[in-house]
């Protein structure tokens, strides 16, 4: 598997680098914008480490510009405390985010999550995809559990196509783009239709994590709304629970 490391502080890099090689990663590096783009064109990474902070172009528009050539999943590191910087990356497509300082060690692991999390390395954890809880079926295509509670591998709601084994969603026939993370917090969201999920919950349970920043969650609603929602504005799938948090109300309803 090939990581591109996108950071113009040589010691940083350097770390980054060795840390990931030692856990058998192929790196490759970049010190600007430009020469980050070049290589993601001829090198075709399993995924990019991008700094935010960047000579010409920033790690923002490289992240933009990443997002509009495909799906290699994105990590990026941004400054402690920029809260800005962050929801800017989510916003524009990347996967993960790490605050410097950051532990290398951290990183590795975050950066072997989203792989996981992509199909790009191992297997979802058993009785369903990133993010689902043990003992929790996916519902089938007809929106039930499968039989004796295996777990079937693709959701359809309405015109909404969620296969979870592919890693594809589609909507009218037509294939939407999603990120790793998106893909993920829809998968949880479609396989628990009508339960209202807090942001705490949604983060520990799509993210891993027990304590985070709650605007990633935001984010990632928002983009995911304006990927599956006719009206992003007045959403009727992705619905906000008011003093809750989020819930997806399906369009399909199972009739006893």
């Amino acid at each position: 598997m090939s990581v591109l490391v996108v950071d113009d502080d040589p010691t940083v890099s350097e770390v980054v680098r060795g840390y990931l090689e030692r856990a058998g990663f192929d790196v490759r590096h970049a010190e600007d914008g430009n020469q980050a783009l070049e290589l993601a064109d001829h090198e075709a990474p399993d995924l990019v480490v991008l700094d935010v902070m960047l000579p010409g172009l920033d790690g923002i528009e490289v992240c933009r510009r990443l997002r509009s050539r495909g799906d290699v999943p994105i990590v990026m590191l941004t400054a402690l405390g920029s809260e800005v910087d962050r929801v800017l990356g989510l916003e524009v497509g990347a996967d993960d985010y790490l605050t410097k300082p950051f532990s290398p060690r951290e990183l590795v692991l975050r950066v072997q999550s989203v792989l996981r999390r992509a199909g790009r390395v191992g297997s979802a954890p058993a009785g369903g995809p990133p993010g689902t809880p043990a003992g929790v079926g996916v519902p089938d295509a007809e929106g039930a559990p499968g039989a004796e509670g295996r777990p079937e591998r693709v959701v359809v709601d309405g015109d909404l196509r969620v296969d979870l084994a592919a890693h594809r969603v589609t909507m009218a026939g037509r294939d939407l783009t999603l990120t790793v993370r998106e893909f993920d917090l829809l998968a949880h969201l479609v396989t628990h239709p009508g339960v209202a999920f807090t942001r705490e919950q949604l983060m520990n349970a799509v993210w891993g994590w027990e304590f985070g920043d709650l605007s990633t969650v935001t984010v990632h609603v928002r983009r995911v709304r304006a990927k599956v929602e006719v009206d992003p504005a007045r959403p009727a799938r992705l619905s906000t629970v008011w003093g809750v948090g989020y819930r997806w109300d399906p369009t399909t309803v199972a009739v006893p």
